[in-house]
This record gives C-alpha cells, sequence and structure tokens, in this order.
C-alpha cells in the first residue's frame, strides 16, 4: 500500500537510463535535492571523474568536459573513442589504418606515449639495410625522407647534398645504393671507377694531361663533383 514502491519511465524525460545508468537504484544518486534541476550534461555528475583522470589525465591535455564526445554509459567509461586525436596528433597514412588499435603506439600508457617518428620507429632505422641509416649517419627526422604512408618510395636529397644521381648523367644508371657504395656498413665511401664501363688504361690516357691525376674515386669526385665529363 501506499506510493512505495513506483516505477517510472526516465526515458519520457529526454534521458534514457542506459548503461550504468541503469544500474542505479536510488534517484538521490543523481538527484540532489531537486528532481526538476538536475542537469542533463554528464560533466554535471561526473566533473570528479574528469578532474580525478590518470590515463590520460584529461585536465593536463585539455581533453573537453562534454563526457560525450569519446564516451557511452557503459560503466568504467569503457570502450572509449577519441575522434579528436588529429587535435593532438594527425593520424595519416599507414597511422590512420590503425586509428582503432590504440595499443599499437600507446601500449596502455596515454600520458608518455611518443610523438615523433624516430621514437617509435627506431628498430626500422636501426635495422634498415639498403641502405644502412646507422652506418650513413642518416638522420633520425623519418619525416625528412618518408611520408606517413609507407617507407617506401622515400626521398633524400642526394643531388643537391652529395652528388647528382636523379639528374644529369648519372640518371638512371643504377638501381641500388650498394651500386655505388660498395661497402653497406659506411656510406661515406663510394666507388666511381667500379660501376663505370671505362677502364684504367683508357682513363690514365684520357688524363695524361691532367696534372694531379690519380685513378681513384676520390679524385673523380674533385674533378668532376657534378658527374660531367668537363
Amino acid at each position: 500500500s501506499g506510493w512505495s514502491p513506483s516505477q517510472f519511465n526516465h526515458a519520457t524525460t529526454g534521458f534514457e537510463l542506459s548503461g550504468g545508468h541503469a544500474q542505479i537504484n536510488q534517484c538521490s544518486e543523481c538527484h540532489i535535492g531537486s528532481l526538476e534541476n538536475t542537469s542533463p550534461e554528464c560533466n554535471a555528475c561526473h566533473n570528479d571523474d574528469f578532474n580525478q583522470s590518470a590515463n590520460p589525465n584529461h585536465q593536463t591535455l585539455g581533453i573537453p568536459v562534454s563526457c560525450e564526445e569519446c564516451h557511452t554509459t557503459n560503466p568504467d567509461w569503457q570502450p572509449a573513442t577519441f575522434n579528436i586525436h588529429d587535435d593532438y596528433y594527425a593520424l595519416t597514412g599507414a597511422h590512420a589504418s590503425i586509428r582503432n588499435n590504440c595499443a599499437v603506439c600507446h601500449n596502455g600508457d596515454y600520458n608518455n606515449t611518443a610523438n615523433t617518428c624516430y621514437e617509435c620507429h627506431d628498430s626500422e632505422y636501426n635495422n634498415s639495410v639498403n641502405p644502412d641509416h646507422q652506418a650513413a649517419g642518416f638522420p633520425v627526422e623519418c619525416e625528412s625522407c618518408h611520408s606517413q604512408s609507407s617507407w617506401e618510395p622515400a626521398t633524400f636529397d642526394h643531388d643537391s647534398q652529395y652528388f647528382p644521381i636523379y639528374s644529369g648523367e648519372h640518371r638512371g644508371e643504377w638501381n641500388s645504393c650498394s651500386d655505388c657504395h660498395t661497402q653497406t656498413n659506411n656510406f661515406a665511401l663510394f666507388s666511381c671507377i667500379d660501376c663505370h664501363e671505362h677502364n684504367q688504361s683508357e682513363m690514365n690516357s684520357e688524363h695524361d694531361d691532367v696534372s694531379g691525376y690519380a685513378y681513384n674515386s676520390a679524385s673523380c669526385l674533385s674533378c668532376h663533383p657534378n658527374g660531367r665529363e668537363d
């Protein structure tokens, strides 16, 4: 008898009790003092959860307090999405394909995730063989040669920094770095005389009037820094 217990279809208020909300037994857990003036905004009830978040720390990252952008009403806030990831680190190319597999990059730690290419891809850099990036002393700023889509094709300003191989007479005359860099563990070394068709006797004859001429690669580069005969 009496008015208790009673039933109330909460969905008629425009706020359906789903997920963790459906497990609430006492109206007073959400309605403090007034049933009419309770805010429907998530943060009105869950501000403490926001402030005490640790992984990631929502305050430190400046994540919006509109919880529904990432969370549903499921208990324990899981699973969650993060559609504003691009505001922190743009996921493009190959990274976009793993957008929903957070553990690949974060491994459970959302506060201390590396945000440079090398910090995530140091093993690719260290294990590279053609060319051996460590031996060649390549910079660890992967983005200077690679895109986020794949490692190949890659760019490398060999022409202006070292020797024209993508332009001039050497364009299309080689297939791999090892054609000229015969010691893969040291790209500071190079060979001009091993891959050219001419032989030493011919070169000696052509250079018989050149002072200081020597049949070695260092001399070739010294006199022909642009790869041209003149």
